[in-house]
C-alpha cells in the first residue's frame, strides 16, 4: 500500500525558499550584466520594450567580444547588422518603436 505524505502549508512554503532565493539571485544577477551590455552598447537608454527583442543578440555579441566563441555563420552576421541598423534608425528618429520591434522580432517556426 502507497501511502501519501501531505505537506503542511508552512513545510512546502519553507522547502521553496532556497529554491526561490536562488532563482530571484540569478534573475538579478542576468538583468545587472544585460544592464552592462547595453550600456558598453550605447544604447542603456532604448525602451524596455525594445531591449526584450534584442536582449539575447546583445547578450550573444558580449559573449564574443569576451571570447566565449566566435561566430562566422553570415546567418548570425546579418542579424547583427540587422539588430544595429533598427536600433540606430530609432535612435536617431527614423523609425518609430513599433516598427523597430517589429523588424526585429524573431518569428517561431
Amino acid at each position: 500500500m502507497n501511502t501519501a505524505t501531505k505537506l503542511t502549508h508552512q513545510e512546502s512554503t519553507t522547502n521553496l525558499e532556497p529554491v526561490l532565493r536562488k532563482v530571484l539571485k540569478e534573475a538579478e544577477r542576468e538583468h545587472c550584466e544585460l544592464q552592462e551590455m547595453f550600456e558598453v552598447m550605447g544604447w542603456s537608454e532604448l525602451p524596455d520594450a525594445l531591449k526584450i527583442e534584442i536582449k539575447d543578440d546583445v547578450s550573444a555579441m558580449a559573449d564574443e567580444l569576451r571570447g566565449q566563441y566566435s561566430s562566422c555563420d553570415p546567418h548570425v552576421a546579418r542579424r547583427r547588422q540587422r539588430v544595429v541598423y533598427w536600433v540606430n534608425s530609432f535612435m536617431d528618429g527614423i523609425c518609430s518603436l513599433k516598427t523597430a520591434i517589429d523588424a526585429l522580432r524573431v518569428k517561431p517556426l
